[in-house]
């Protein structure tokens, strides 16, 4: 088994990991929930374009790996409500980080995006 500080490696445990909390609906969830606590409709307003199966997916995987609590009340009709735990709070900064950068480079990026892709003149 790989040890700490090995994610380059294959075999690395933390991969899996990685994987989940990289993706693109759990990084949005993250953000929708911070500080708050919502319920499944309530979060897929907030996160715009997806779908419910993705969504019920990926709240399965945040609580699966921590960083999610669902709390399910016992009313007809059902009412479940999610929050962010604390691994999940710890988790969001860095979230919230990548979020604020990105959208304060994004002017920068789409210029590169627009110069890499221009016909080159002869």
């Amino acid at each position: 088994m790989a040890a700490r500080g090995e994610l380059l490696n294959p075999d690395c445990p933390s991969r899996e990991v990685l994987k989940r909390m990289t993706s693109r609906w759990t990084m949005l969830v993250m953000l929708a929930l911070q500080d708050k606590t919502l319920r499944f409709s309530e979060i897929r307003r907030a996160v715009g374009g997806i779908s419910e199966r993705m969504l019920a997916q990926t709240l399965r995987y945040m609580e699966e790996d921590g960083l999610l609590a669902r709390k399910a009340w016992d009313v007809v009709p059902p009412h479940v409500e999610y929050n962010l735990t604390p691994l999940g709070q710890q988790a969001s900064i860095y979230v919230l980080a990548l979020a604020d950068w990105l959208e304060s480079h994004f002017p920068l990026i789409e210029q590169r995006r627009r110069e890499h892709n221009a016909p080159s003149r002869p």
